[in-house]
């Protein structure tokens, strides 16, 4: 049976940058972790949810996903300044950190410059703008 809007499905998957770096993957080590999930449903990237319709079970693909069906492109209004003293003390550049909203949601933020005085931090998601490339094969449908 080909996979269809509203099947569950398990993929295994490596995704790459166009420069063969592997950013995500579902083996880790000798262990496997698929992604399932609902095709159609919006939980996962647009450009991967679109194209496992039509596979099988066993069915191995490789894609290539534009910003535009993955997570966009970087967003300037993303891009903030921050008074230093509202960050750790052990603050680097180049750090991730975990930023509490008003709803009490965390979201990362990269920093991408800091001074004596403060720091500017990026809230676009880390692979905002970059072309993802994926080796897929169907574990199940159900």
């Amino acid at each position: 049976m080909a996979i269809k809007t509203g099947d569950k499905v398990k993929l295994e998957y490596e995704g790459t940058f166009d420069d063969g770096t592997v950013f995500d993957s579902s083996t880790h080590g000798d262990h496997s972790h698929p992604i399932e999930f609902e095709v159609g449903a919006g939980q996962v990237i647009q450009g991967l949810d679109k194209e496992v319709v039509g596979m099988k079970k066993g069915e191995e693909k490789e894609i290539k996903v534009q910003p535009s069906e993955a997570y966009g492109k970087p967003k300037s209004e993303l891009v903030k300044k921050l008074p230093r003293e509202q960050l750790p003390e052990n603050v680097k550049q180049g750090m991730i950190l975990g930023l509490k909203l008003p709803d009490g949601k965390t979201i990362p933020a990269r920093v991408v410059k800091l001074t004596s005085k403060e720091a500017t931090i990026d809230l676009n998601h880390p692979l905002a703008g970059k072309v993802l490339n994926f080796k897929i094969k169907v574990v199940s449908v159900n």
